[in-house]
């Protein structure tokens, strides 16, 4: 279970930080989910900032299993 939390951790971190690129500097247009989820439009921002804390959440979720 910690594997698949750190996994997915991962997942949205990368997710977010790719939408906040894209979001500031206009570069890497199709990498992130993000930018691909029509229902986000003019949100993009704000649900990459998401993604992040939701990274941050799952990594602390995952350090606080045991091993396993």
């Amino acid at each position: 279970m910690k594997r698949i939390l750190e996994l997915l951790g991962f997942v949205a971190l990368v997710q977010g930080a790719l939408g906040l690129v894209h979001e500031v500097t206009g570069r890497l247009h199709g990498w992130g989910l993000v930018q691909r989820l029509g229902v986000l439009d003019g949100y993009e921002i704000y649900a990459s900032v998401a993604l992040l804390v939701l990274a941050f959440a799952l990594f602390a979720a995952a350090e606080s299993r045991k091993s396993g």
